[in-house]
Order: C-alpha cells, then sequence, then structure tokens
C-alpha cells in the first residue's frame, strides 16, 4: 500500500536521478493550523459571496500521486492521507476518508473542527442534502475534479436547493502564502528494452482503438497512461516517476504533449520523435478550442470538468468512453513480467536481509519503527538499482500497526516491544519493475488471539493465491476468498484485497481491483499485475496484513473441465519468508500447509544464493517445513 512523502522542490534533478535516502519522518502537518487556515478560508469564500467549498485531495490530472502544491487537503485539515476530501461551509465543515484512514484522521486533523465522514458509505453526495443550507453556493475548482463527480455532486446541490459554482481561480491558493512552485523534474526515457514495445507502435494501436471508437482524438490526462504511451518517466510526484503533463492523442497516430519545457532534454526530444508535438502547458486549454467540429474521447472517470467545459464550448463532440490507455497499459508484456520477477528477486533479497536483521536486534528492545524504515531502504539501496521507494514505508510496531495507512515520522515513532506485532508495508521502484510487500512478524512470544487472527490472515492470502476463476470474472468476484476465514469468527477487515500495480510506474494502478467495490467491473486478465493483500486490525493493539504481488495467467486447459471455457489463475511473484512465529498450524488445511512449505521452498531456492552470508542460517530456519 502506498503512502504519501514530501515532494519535490521546483528543481530541474528528477527525483529517480536521487540514491537516497528516499523517505523523511518530519511532522508534515500540525492540526493547530486547522484554525487559522479554515477561519482565512471562510474570509475569502465571504469575499467572494459563496458559502462554502470543496476540497479534494487531488490535483489537475486527477491520480492518487500529487505534487507539494496540489496538496490542498492537507494544508487545510492536516490529514495526509492519499485519499480523502473535505468541505467547509461558513458555519461548519467535515472531512471525508475511508476505511484506511479512519484511525489516522483523527489523530491528524482538528476534530472540533472538521467532522469526520465516510467517504465511502456516505461520500460529499450523500453530506450535502443534509448540510447544504437552501440558496447556498458551493464553490468548487474544475480542474480537481473529474466530470463524473461533478455530475453527482450537482445533484447533490440542487437536492440541498443550493447552487454549484464553478471557480475561475482556487480561493485555498489565494489564502496560502507560501504554496509551493509547480515542480519541474527532468523528464527521462524508459528504454524499449524494459518497456517490451516501442512509443510508436503504442502510439499507432491506441490510435486505432480511437478510430474504432468513432473518434478523431483523445484526451489523456493521466499521468501514468502518458508516460506509458510516450516510454517516458519523471520525477514530479514523490516516489511515483511521473512526469506530469497532458496529452491529445490523435487517431492519425501523431500526439500534442503539453509538458513544461523545463523538463525536457535533447535527449528526450530525439526520442519522442517528429510525430509528437512538444507544447507548453499554456496551449493546452487552445489546443481543445481546436477540436471544434470533432469527435473527441475524453474520460469523464478521470478528466477534469474543466476539460469537459471547455470542450462544450469550443462546440466538439464528446464521446464519454474510458481512458484507451488505461487497460493496454494494466496488461503487461513479456518484457515487462519478465522485469517484474527480476526486480521482485531482487527485491526479495533484500527484505530478507532485512527481517534476518530485525530478528537479531528486535529482541534486544532498542529498535524504532523509523530505525527498522530506514535500515529496510538501505537494504534496497545496496542492490544498486534503486531509483526510490515506491511509497513511503508503513513501519508500525504495536497499536501502530492498527493504523492502515500509517505513516512514522518523529512525532509518532514507537520503540519496537517484546511480544508485539511488527508491521512493515514498503516497497520499492526499479528500472525493470514496481514492488510492494507487506510482512508481519512477531517479536518474542505471540498470544493465542495473535496467531488466530495471523492465520485466517493467511488462509484467506492462500485462497486468493491459489483460486482458480473463468475469464470474464472482475476482482470483486474474488475478494471473498481472502475473507472468508476472518468471516468465519467475525472479523473483517475496511480496505480493499488487491489493487493493480504498475511497471516503474504508479504502485496503485486501474482499472482492475479485487475487492467489494461492485462497481469495478474490469475483468481480471492475463498480464494484469495485482496485489494480494489481506488483513486484521485491533484499534489500539496490532496490525496484521500478509502482502505479494500477483500476475494474472492463461491457465491451460484443466482437465475434465469445460474446454469451451478459458480459465484464469495467479502467478505469485513476491518472494520473501512468512513470519511461521506466527502460525497456528491446526488451523490449515493440509492444502494450505502444502502451499506454504511450497511457496517456502521457492523463498529458499531462490533468494539464498542472493541474501548476505549472515542472513543465510536464518533464511534456512525461516523457510523451514511445519
Amino acid at each position: 500500500m502506498a503512502g504519501t512523502s514530501p515532494a519535490m522542490t521546483n528543481s530541474r534533478e528528477s527525483e529517480m536521478d536521487k540514491t537516497g535516502p528516499f523517505q523523511t519522518y518530519d511532522n508534515e502537518t500540525d492540526a493547530s493550523t486547522c484554525a487559522p487556515r479554515l477561519a482565512a478560508l471562510r474570509a475569502e469564500l465571504k469575499r467572494r459571496g459563496l458559502d462554502g467549498f470543496l476540497v479534494p485531495r487531488a490535483d489537475e490530472h486527477q491520480g492518487e500521486y500529487v505534487p507539494k502544491r496540489a496538496e490542498r487537503l492537507a494544508w487545510l485539515t492536516a490529514f495526509t492521507g492519499s485519499a480523502g476530501a473535505a468541505i467547509a461551509l461558513l458555519d461548519k465543515a467535515a472531512i471525508f476518508v475511508d476505511g484506511r484512514y479512519t484511525l489516522q484522521v483523527r489523530q491528524q486533523t482538528d476534530t472540533s473542527l472538521f467532522d469526520p465522514r465516510d467517504l465511502v458509505e456516505e461520500g460529499l453526495t450523500g453530506w450535502i442534502p443534509e448540510n447544504l443550507p437552501k440558496g447556498a453556493k458551493l464553490g468548487y475548482d474544475p480542474w480537481l475534479h473529474t466530470q463524473a463527480a461533478v455530475d453527482a455532486l450537482r445533484i447533490a446541490v440542487d437536492k440541498a436547493g443550493g447552487t454549484l459554482v464553478a471557480c475561475e481561480t482556487n480561493p485555498i491558493d489565494a489564502v496560502w502564502d507560501d504554496q509551493p512552485d509547480a515542480p519541474t523534474a527532468k523528464a527521462i526515457i524508459q528504454d524499449a528494452n524494459l518497456a517490451g514495445e516501442n512509443a510508436e507502435s503504442k502510439r499507432t494501436r491506441i490510435a486505432e482503438d480511437i478510430k474504432g471508437l468513432g473518434a478523431d482524438a483523445a484526451v489523456i490526462t493521466m499521468p501514468d497512461s502518458i508516460c506509458w504511451l510516450l516510454n517516458i518517466r519523471g520525477g514530479d510526484v514523490p516516489h511515483t516517476p511521473f512526469a506530469l503533463s497532458f496529452a491529445i492523442q490523435n487517431s492519425d497516430g501523431s500526439t500534442d504533449l503539453f509538458m513544461d519545457e523545463r523538463k525536457s532534454s535533447p535527449e528526450l526530444v530525439k526520442h519522442l520523435g517528429n510525430a509528437v508535438r512538444l507544447r507548453p502547458p499554456s496551449e493546452f486549454a487552445p489546443a481543445l478550442d481546436a477540436l471544434k467540429g470533432k469527435t473527441v474521447v475524453a474520460d469523464p472517470g478521470t478528466a477534469a470538468s474543466a476539460i469537459f467545459d471547455r470542450l462544450n464550448k469550443a462546440g466538439a463532440k464528446i464521446k464519454r468512453a474510458a481512458d484507451p490507455i488505461q487497460l493496454p497499459k494494466a496488461c503487461k508484456n513479456s518484457v515487462e513480467i519478465e522485469g517484474t520477477r527480476k526486480a521482485h528477486i531482487r527485491d526479495g533479497a533484500a527484505v530478507s536481509n532485512f527481517l534476518a536483521w530485525f530478528a537479531r536486534e528486535a529482541p534486544n528492545g532498542h529498535l524504532t519503527e523509523i530505525d527498522a524504515a530506514k535500515t529496510l531502504e538501505g537494504y534496497r539501496a545496496r542492490t544498486g538499482s534503486l531509483r526510490d521507494l515506491s511509497f513511503d514505508s508503513i513501519s508500525g510496531a504495536g497499536s501502530n500497526g492498527a493504523v492502515v495507512h500509517y505513516r512514522v515520522t518523529n512525532a509518532t515513532n514507537r520503540p519496537v516491544k517484546r511480544d508485539e506485532i511488527f508491521l512493515i508495508d514498503s516497497g520499492g521502484q526499479y528500472p525493470d519493475g514496481t514492488t510492494d510487500i507487506t510482512r508481519t512478524v512477531i517479536v518474542g512470544k505471540a498470544t493465542a488471539e495473535m496467531k488466530d487472527r495471523f492465520t485466517r490472515v493467511l488462509k484467506g492470502h492462500i485462497a486468493l493465491a491459489t483460486v482458480r476463476f473463468p475469464a470474464g470474472t472482475p476482482g470483486a468476484a474474488l475478494d471473498g476468498f481472502a475473507r472468508r476465514a476472518l468471516w468465519e469468527v467475525g472479523c473483517d477487515y475496511d480496505h480493499g484485497t488487491g489493487h493493480g500495480v504498475g511497471s516503474f510506474l504508479s504502485v496503485h494502478e486501474g482499472p482492475q481491483n479485487i475487492s467489494k467495490r461492485y462497481s469495478v467491473t474490469q475483468a481480471l486478465m492475463p498480464g494484469m499485475i495485482c496485489s494480494n493483500e489481506p488483513g486484521y486490525y485491533k484499534n489500539g493493539e496490532y496490525g496484521i496484513r500478509i502482502e505479494n504481488l500477483i500476475v494474472v495467467r492463461e491457465l491451460d486447459a484443466i482437465p475434465g473441465g469445460d474446454p469451451q471455457r478459458k480459465f484464469m489463475e495467479f502467478e505469485t511473484i513476491t518472494l520473501a519468508p512468512i513470519d511461521l512465529g506466527l502460525v497456528e498450524p491446526s488451523l490449515l488445511t493440509d492444502d494450505e500447509r502444502a502451499w506454504l512449505n511450497a511457496y517456502h521452498v521457492r523463498v529458499r531456492e531462490t533468494l539464498l544464493p542472493l541474501v548476505d552470508a549472515e542472513t543465510r542460517p536464518w533464511l534456512e530456519q525461516a523457510t523451514r517445513a511445519i
């Protein structure tokens, strides 16, 4: 799972060129700032004749990963999670988070000012009709909300008897005195021997898809889509190699790329070629105007409503359809899959070295959460291939492990104590792949309850790892496999079981996922990389999560099965020991025990030649058969 971190400064140096350290532990926000900042925003709203304002955790590209300049939600509320929103009215305010952040939001924000609400069950559209005064004008920044979101918000505001007002400029920007500059990190080239397909081929392929939709062009706003399409990477946001930009992909195969020229270089211009026109961001809006009379694909679920407003005003014919790049990008080719396998072997050796070190040092009682996170980053850096972490490591001891997306800071740093559970969720960005792994370990002796809960999480993990499913199955149909053992004893967890993962791109990517969200209907297809991460969290005591990455692959004919049906399965590509000190063998079936033993044989045989000499005896013991 991904976290947040300090964004880059306005520098020409790419974050991907750094050698670390990549994670910092400063306290980025302070709840004491909530009152003066909320007061300043309200004063600005009164000046503009507005009765309220919507504050999403988003930038103009609508992605999960945003530069420091776009952290408006964190600036206003002190909440630093990767998803959320706030509504500030003149007399009340609320902050909305999902199940990952129910504990974190209460720890970070001033709840006397911002009432914590459920982002999924209630959401902004559920709160507005009950709280927005009749006749009120509710402002929003059309660059920070998708068209689909604005459509839903307008219905909710109309129901309240209010008016939804698009703001030409963001009122928070007007009162944020030290707002950072926009990032200008250098864009870099992702070689075809890592991408598995050159950019010209991709542009031609996507252009044919656009033609197939009966369109002349597609407006592309998602940074990962543009980076994948053009085989470029960058350093504009923390831990994720994005070169922030907009693009118009034309049906003739040419591309208009709107990106700050300070991110460019002669090598990049040569790589892009004549069919990619590099243009300044100031020309993006006029380029939308120039699409008058043309049929243009725009994704209402990912593109800002400002883009739809501009296209409508220009007289373009908008075809609402999914971003045509997201699905091809998610289905990795053989080169990308082989690259991520290599990255996971490299990463698995680093994680195993760390776990062996932790097993030696933690019982002595002098380690802290920050010590653990720093040491793991050091082992990854020693591989010589690490370009960055894929997110801030979630290093949680005891009760902090129960905070699903906990981010350790100097203020929250907790010692690792005996007879407590320690959870570390972390990942690396390598040129050939992105990793994400969670391991939960016991320091000392586990209680019977800890073993029971851990083993039930493990049973769910194994159930998902070994499931076979027919082609066309969405992830929501598989989610219950991972939860069943917990459900049997009245337990559950409030996050998804699996998210998509990119190839030296986002550690969270769509369109696929594995969760309770039945609204996500995308089928799991060959080449997709997902996480497998069931968990259990006991508030105030401990957290448990076991996470490996898995790749969807087509299954050969199943003996005795219907030969007319295609079936899929998962290949587990993450390699690191699962703590046997937390396993209750009596809860495992023979098949589950066989899976765990076989997985550990694979871990041992693959990683033993790669780990440190002092790690080898530990690895032998940690992967013993049970």
